[in-house]
């Protein structure tokens, strides 16, 4: 079997845990970096994660090189920047999106073709704490993937899930989609309003009760998009997370860095507005974050 190309643009967190499972897997990983941060980029990826501490050689370069999988992990704020790094002649098999949001997915397809861009979300807390040092902090990875991509990703799926990785095909992308999105809004706008882990979110009834409200809201705006969606379900895997579990967008406000606020927030916002649903605690929540950002 031929030895399967990936590349990776966005080596943070979430692209650094992919390529760094595939090299271990005996892929060959390149990572899309800025042109002026290429030269001093290591040429390895050090993981640390409950699925082990290892490190790995990978290939660097500057635009996306020919390969059979190129997955997109760059933050829905640097995506069209990201994007100057594909060639107009880019002859990649699959393109892998893993972003936060559903808007997306349209871009990509409108600019490469709806037969090679496999919508895929992915969950779990990891964080780049250097160049090409990841650390994987939650006990669980879950990667699922466009039903579509079966064909061309089955292989590849199968060796993330001998590395620990929990790997689904969902046939339904708009089940796929918001499936992470309903669950993952409410955490994002909650923790980072509070300033606050999950765990002092689900033990506090004032932060609890608009944890609660905005995962309603946002399935209520899921089912009308079409998708399979249960809030109570969504609730209790969010009550699952380990108590000291921090969003990304959390994390970005602390930096100072631009949150992903209207990839996360703004599905759930515009679909209320196609609908005709009430989101009055998404808005709020929203509203909130926008001036703890401001401040």
């Amino acid at each position: 079997m031929p030895r399967m190309r990936h590349a990776i643009l966005g080596p943070g967190g979430v692209g650094g845990l992919i390529g760094a499972c595939l090299a271990k897997t005996g892929a060959s990983v390149t990572l899309v970096v800025r042109p002026e941060a290429l030269e001093q980029y290591p040429r390895q990826l050090q993981l640390e994660s409950p699925f082990g501490n290892f490190t790995v050689p990978v290939e660097r370069a500057a635009q996306v090189p020919p390969v059979d999988v190129l997955w997109v992990a760059v933050k829905a704020t640097q995506l069209e920047t990201a994007l100057r790094s594909i060639p107009a002649a880019n002859t990649a098999d699959a393109i892998v999106p893993l972003l936060n949001g559903i808007d997306h997915v349209a871009l990509l397809r409108s600019r490469y073709g709806a037969d090679r861009v496999f919508p895929a979300t992915i969950a779990g807390e990891t964080e780049r704490v250097a160049a090409g040092h990841i650390v994987h902090r939650s006990p669980f990875a879950r990667l699922n993937v466009a039903g579509r991509a079966r064909e061309r990703l089955s292989g590849t799926l199968d060796q993330f899930q001998q590395m620990g990785f929990i790997c689904k095909f969902i046939d339904d992308e708009a089940t796929l989609l918001w499936s992470k999105l309903a669950l993952l809004a409410p955490l994002a706008l909650t923790t980072s309003a509070a300033g606050a882990p999950k765990g002092e979110i689900a033990t506090n009834p004032r932060w609890r009760e608009q944890l609660e409200s905005c995962v309603r809201e946002a399935c209520t705006v899921a089912k009308a998009e079409g998708a399979r969606v249960d809030p109570e379900v969504g609730l209790a895997a969010l009550m699952s997370l380990p108590d000291a579990m921090r969003s990304s967008m959390q994390k970005d406000i602390e930096r100072g860095n631009p949150p992903e606020l209207d990839a996360i927030g703004g599905p759930i916002l515009r679909g209320g507005e196609r609908h005709g649903i009430p989101v009055p605690v998404t808005r709020g929540l929203v509203t909130m974050v926008e001036r703890k950002v401001r401040s």
